[in-house]
């Protein structure tokens, strides 16, 4: 019986279950593993750390973007030979997780405080497990072939004794530090937050102007612009540059502080913009970055005026007590009365505003835990300059060192109760303690007091980047010298979003070198923000989010991972278009048909050949073609493009293979016997190769398809037919098949790709000109084929050129010359190869020299390009093999301009 394929792709139930059988089998785990007998270290591993999500919700188009990224990767290099071992994970998401935990408990009247810490961490937890679960089943739908048996988690204990041996190892080499410096306060969390967790707001706000009057009793004043009165309560100076003509005479002199009566100083700094406001600035080291600057570079006192609450403090005098909005208005009301106030503008301008809680950033001392960056921002500088890491794509080299060069001590405290706890103890009188757990500290107290004492551990937690920066080696083990993390440590690649190179990359790299004193990957993938069709970026506002699993549950998990993947470039952001994921489950789609039309032709062809080889001109040019594709396409993997290497995949499919060569071999199978067999054998061997290539992008389909191929071929011509079996054999799945490997190419190649392209160029001119004379697609028409020394290429192509071009074949004559052009005939003109059709009756003959002329005109264009092209300076610096390609083409268009002259002549 005929091997049976169903009609329709049903990617519904194709998908799971293709899934599971991935799972089951262990194809997910390296096949080269240091925990088990058959071990072999000389084999090359590959080695990717999945970027953990947050346990705080569900999957977004962030994490579509990075799974398809990174299991193209994966399934690439698993079938290149590797010990491919991607290594899932998620991340606790101290703050995220903490704010939708409280959020949870404020629906049933309750306050972490009303629970306590222990009872609050079992709520946490029982979070974590629920949302832990159903974002791991979302990235799996995805088709991610991570190995799931080495899933971690941030607080998994074995990453928590990771993260407490990092912060006893940096604080006893003097690399952790506790005191106090500015840091980002979040008044309604009531914790530090870091740069990534502030984003800048752009808000309408005013410009408030005011005096600041002279000390010296001349009633001479400063006038200064601020977008924030309340700050003026904090002032420690006034700072105006130091070429500022206006200001000069002041610097040196005393101001005194609005409502306060405090006097500061008036200083000279070039930091000062002496374009916006008046030019003078009022500097509050307490409650703004730049500012903390300034006063550090001038040794300034800095005063903290707002509570944990952003409230004044007792260092703001009468408006103590007051929320930082309120004093704002009562202190200018106050400003106002004293004659202080000059003016007030609307004034357009961005505010820190914390990334979870929406609330408005307040900058403050704090007394947190630091480490200090410099040493480790070397070392990170350093190995991208060696070049032990490349950063992809190149350009955010500078971005990192930028932001290396310019570093600031890391503030790693949170005021949280989920997460890392800090490995600090505190004893009666302050001494700070930091030991691996109590018992340690205990230890240490005693040796410091001489007997034993009541020792409290730091309530803080640390911030969630601390433990992730860990992640490439704390997944593996360390700090203990496991088996996983001396064969796959250091990792292969890190592929990550752009926006994160500086919170989280850097940070592993600086970590990395310090810990294991090797770097931990050797690339630095970077991908680009996922927006919307016309560029915006999504968000729930703008009525633009696209949910991705609605897509895959829509259009199939192919049909998204191929939009993303051939729609990306490293660093770049993708517009996504649901029309575009439409069209790829279109394409999908036809490729399940060319499976089901080649499965098809096996029972075409007979059980084995009588003769010797004998391949067609078409079977010839689409093994060459599709060799050159297999070249390209590793060129472009070599060089991370894997956007427009699935694209020149897609490009062969449908344009070559699909288009061409599947309505070629239809004709072919007709003529059966040893013709059917050899066309059979091509169409298996080039649509294994195809699903090859595309299975790291659309895996699903690849798999089912390339499984059902397996089948029919060994049901029609048994397990062992050398005709039908690829390489090495069937293996058990596709996604352990080997990958196919560029050949050098044979001689035969180019003669036979170009042959077939001047046949396809004759096809193309007779379409294009039925299509003008609108001529109807079944209509069948003679022709004389005018082929120089192609005439035998058409004889042999005759069959294919009727049945594309809709010619009858027995009015079609091929010659190599003609003294005459026919009459009543129009001409198509196919590089060097003239047509003529018998389309008098269908053909004005001045439409028709209108049309040549527009030909003609068309083609004297490209000459000129060319020329120009060519006598300039690409000829010398471009790579030879391109310049002669370019040459060729010169000489053909030129032999073409001469065919077409000379039939306007013809034509009087």
């Amino acid at each position: 019986m005929p091997y049976e394929l169903p009609k329709r792709y049903d990617f519904r139930s194709v998908e799971p279950r293709i899934y599971r059988m991935w799972e089951e089998r262990g194809y997910f785990q390296p096949r080269n593993d240091p925990r088990k007998p058959d071990f072999d270290p000389n084999i090359e591993p590959f080695v990717i750390s999945m970027p953990p999500p947050n346990v705080t919700g569900e999957l977004h188009l962030g994490h579509a973007m990075f799974v398809s990224l990174e299991d193209l990767m994966t399934r690439q290099q698993r079938m290149a030979g590797k010990a491919a071992l991607w290594v899932p994970g998620t991340d606790h998401a101290g703050i995220a997780t903490q704010l939708m935990v409280e959020l949870d408990l404020a629906k049933k009247g309750l306050t972490r405080h009303d629970l306590g810490r222990e009872k609050f961490l079992e709520h946490a937890w029982a979070w974590k497990e629920k949302y832990q679960k159903r974002i791991t089943t979302q990235i799996r739908r995805l088709g991610a072939s991570c190995d799931w048996s080495r899933e971690k988690f941030t607080l998994d204990p074995d990453l928590y004794q990771a993260v407490i041996e990092a912060f006893v190892r940096l604080y006893r080499k003097g690399f952790i530090y506790h005191g106090p410096r500015l840091i980002n306060w979040d008044p309604k969390l009531q914790t530090a937050v870091s740069d990534l967790e502030v984003e800048h707001k752009e808000v309408e706000g005013k410009l408030y102007f005011f005096k600041y009057m002279l000390a010296d009793g001349s009633g001479d004043y400063i006038p200064v612009a601020t977008t924030r009165p309340e700050t003026i309560l904090g002032d420690t100076a006034v700072a105006v540059h130091p070429k500022d003509e206006r200001y000069q005479k002041y610097i040196g002199k005393e101001v005194i502080v609005p409502m306060l009566g405090r006097r500061i100083p008036v200083i000279a700094d070039e930091y000062v913009d002496r374009e916006f406001g008046t030019g003078a600035l009022k500097i509050t080291p307490g409650h703004d970055p730049n500012d903390y600057e300034i006063g550090q570079r001038h040794s300034l006192p800095i005063i903290s005026i707002f509570d944990k609450q952003a409230r004044v403090n007792e260092n703001g005098g009468p408006y103590a007590g007051l929320d930082r909005f309120e004093a704002r208005e009562k202190l200018w009301e106050d400003m106002r009365a004293a004659g202080l106030v000059l003016d007030e503008k609307p004034h357009r301008h961005q505010v820190p505003v914390s990334q979870r809680g929406s609330t408005l950033i307040e900058p403050m001392i704090s007394t947190q835990w630091f480490v200090k960056m410099k040493p480790l921002a070397e070392a990170g500088l350093k190995a991208v300059r060696e070049g032990r890491i490349r950063i992809v794509p190149e350009r955010f080299t500078k971005v990192y060192y930028h932001w290396l060069e310019n570093i600031q001590d890391w503030c790693i405290s949170r005021q949280l109760w989920w997460g890392h706890r800090i490995p600090a103890w505190y004893g009666p009188d302050g001494e700070i303690f930091v030991a691996r757990n109590a018992v340690e500290a205990q230890a240490m107290a005693r040796e410091h007091y001489g007997h034993e004492v009541d020792l409290q551990q730091d309530p803080d937690v640390l911030d969630t980047w601390f433990s992730s920066a860990l992640w490439p080696f704390s997944t593996l083990g360390w700090p203990e010298e496991t088996p996983d993390l001396r064969y796959f440590y250091p990792t292969t690649i890190m592929e990550t979003g752009y926006d994160i190179l500086f919170f989280w990359v850097a940070r592993m790299i600086m970590m990395g070198l310090e810990f294991t004193g090797e770097v931990p990957f050797h690339i630095v993938y970077l991908h680009g923000l996922v927006r919307d069709e016309h560029g915006q970026k999504m968000s729930k506002t703008k009525g633009n989010v696209i949910d991705p699993l609605e897509v895959v549950e829509q259009y199939g998990a192919d049909a998204l991972r191929f939009t993303l993947l051939v729609g990306s470039s490293p660093g770049n952001d993708v517009n996504l278009s649901l029309k575009k994921v439409e069209a790829n489950r279109n394409f999908a789609n036809k490729v399940w048909n060319a499976g089901r039309f080649v499965i098809s032709a096996l029972e075409k062809a007979p059980d084995a050949p009588q003769g010797a080889p004998a391949w067609t001109l078409a079977d010839s040019w689409i093994w060459a073609r599709l060799q050159e594709t297999i070249r390209e396409v590793n060129r472009l993997f070599g060089q991370y493009l894997y956007g427009e290497a699935g694209r020149q995949i897609y490009e062969f499919f449908w344009d070559e293979f699909a288009d061409w060569y599947l309505e070629t071999a239809k004709l072919q199978l007709a003529e059966g016997g040893d013709r059917a067999f050899y066309t059979a054998q091509t169409l298996v061997k080039v649509l294994d190769l195809i699903l090859r290539l595309l299975h790291p992008y659309t895996p699903y389909i690849t798999e089912e398809l390339w499984g059902h191929l397996k089948a029919a071929v060994k049901q029609r011509f048994g397990p062992e037919n050398s005709h039908f079996t690829p390489e090495g054999g069937w293996p058990e799945a596709l996604i352990i098949a080997p990958w196919p490997e560029p050949r050098p190419a044979e001689g035969w190649e180019e003669a036979k790709v170009k042959a077939f392209r001047r046949f396809q160029e004759a096809v193309r001119a007779i379409r294009n000109l039925r299509a003008e004379h609108k001529v109807k697609p079944g209509q069948r028409l003679g022709a004389v084929v005018v082929a120089g020394e192609d005439a035998a290429l058409f004889q042999e192509m005759l069959t294919p050129l009727a049945a594309l071009a809709w010619l009858d074949n027995e009015r079609v004559t091929i010659t190599e010359a003609l003294a005459q052009p026919p009459e009543g005939h129009v001409t198509a003109v196919a590089g060097t190869v003239l047509i003529h059709l018998p389309m008098a009756d269908l053909a004005d003959p001045e439409e028709e020299r209108r049309r040549l002329e527009k030909e003609l005109g068309e083609v004297e264009s490209q000459i000129a390009r060319l020329e120009n092209l060519l006598a300039g300076p690409f000829a010398k610096k471009a790579p030879p093999h391109v310049v002669a390609k370019e040459r060729e083409k010169l000489e053909t268009y030129r032999a073409q301009a001469e065919k077409l002259r000379a039939r306007l002549a013809e034509l009087g």
